[in-house]
């Protein structure tokens, strides 16, 4: 695959994904993250947001980091190197997993696809994929695999929203209802081969393209004008953050971190220990598993306008008893929302009628909140269709 020119940055500036132009073009709002020049909204994050929920939204992601991991070893090497069981997962299929440390913090969470049987490629956040990097390339010595940055070599764009599927069924031949959610195929979309994986981060369906980034202008255009008549819209990242909060997917250096485990975060699930063999982690996981959580992941309503963020203690019965590691109001429930560390004590004596109250510290303000389950939204799914009808 080729870079265009546009791409890339003069040294010290952010870099720029192949869309930058498109993303002036269109009048975003443009924003450094993680090294990277992104569009933060377009016109309103808000419109943006109820597009996905109730059309769809495309978005940039091309910040993110792909790294490949390829040999007769690769599976043995990437058991070793994460906690997930990858050289159980079958070719096309994808899995959402984590890189910790020898004590258990989590360096990164990740998604890595089975593109064949000695073939992966993994997907980094942009602020780690260094990190995530130098962790592979120390993790695989002693295993035939090779690992390989291939960030430069991708432009990834997402369609995600409920009529994501039909509008991408405009452009490709690929039979996208037999693509399984946290899948990846190769196909033709718009006369352009890509990666396409049923996968996302807003709480809705969608598909990911992993395309060439010398094609990504054209391929954005394709997918806007066949997204046109459903009400398509790109979306940036203010829009991103409140679907991914509402959905109660976590955030790397807000939900997870190098200071707490899987098992912190309620994501134990993604820690295989019955796996054979030893992996980076191993024996620190398995005691944290056992052991009584000091803090807990939850959600938080709350009961006033003010919004908690990043950062905010939380207070029962004007006690320090956690911090909020994300906030924002949600446009879909129209109320604010937040995901905090709480107590695990906290956690058993705050429910409704115990008489104590709970709060989040917003500039010296105590603010009423409820703990409420995660995730805050979950899309609704069809109804499987009745004995002798067919699904549209």
């Amino acid at each position: 695959m080729t870079m265009p020119d546009a791409v890339h940055s003069a040294p010290g500036q952010p870099r720029a994904t192949p869309l930058r132009d498109v993303h002036v073009r269109l009048g975003a709002t443009m924003t450094e993250f993680a090294g990277w020049l992104m569009p933060l909204r377009y016109a309103s994050e808000t419109a943006e947001h109820q597009a996905v929920r109730q059309a769809a939204g495309l978005f940039d992601l091309s910040h993110m980091g792909e790294i490949a991991v390829a040999g007769p070893a690769a599976g043995a090497a990437l058991d070793y190197a994460l906690t997930g069981q990858l050289s159980a997962l079958a070719p096309g299929r994808a899995k959402y997993t984590m890189i910790c440390a020898p004590d258990g913090g989590v360096l990164d969470d990740l998604v890595v696809y089975r593109l064949g049987g000695d073939d992966f490629l993994i997907v980094a956040n942009a602020a780690n994929t260094g990190t995530v990097l130098t962790a592979l390339a120390e993790r695989v010595r002693g295993h035939d695999a090779e690992v390989v940055d291939r960030t430069d070599e991708y432009a990834l764009i997402a369609i995600q929203g409920p009529h994501a599927s039909q509008i991408l069924a405009r452009l490709t031949d690929t039979d996208l209802p037999a693509i399984r959610y946290y899948s990846g195929h190769r196909a033709t979309v718009a006369g352009h081969q890509v990666l396409l994986a049923r996968t996302g981060y807003t709480g809705e369906d969608g598909f990911e393209l992993f395309a060439d980034p010398a094609g990504a202008d054209s391929l954005w255009a394709a997918l806007t004008e066949a997204g046109e008549r459903d009400g398509l819209r790109p979306a940036g990242l203010a829009a991103r953050d409140t679907l991914r909060l509402e959905a109660g997917m976590p955030l790397y250096g807000n939900e997870l971190s190098r200071e707490v485990s899987p098992f912190d975060a309620g994501l134990g699930r993604v820690v295989a220990l019955d796996k054979p063999g030893d992996f980076v982690g191993r024996a620190a996981l398995a005691e944290r598993a056992q052991a009584t959580a000091r803090h807990v992941l939850t959600g938080l309503t709350l009961a006033s306008r003010r919004v908690a963020r990043h950062g905010h203690p939380v207070v029962w019965n004007g006690q320090p008893c956690g911090t909020v590691t994300s906030g924002a109001p949600s446009p879909t429930l129209g109320v604010p929302i937040a995901m905090a560390y709480l107590d695990t004590d906290v956690m058993a004596a705050a429910t409704p009628g115990t008489g104590g109250r709970l709060a989040v510290d917003i500039r010296g303000r105590a603010e009423p909140a409820q703990i409420t389950s995660l995730p805050f939204y979950r899309r609704e799914r069809p109804a499987p269709p009745r004995t002798g009808e067919h699904s549209s």
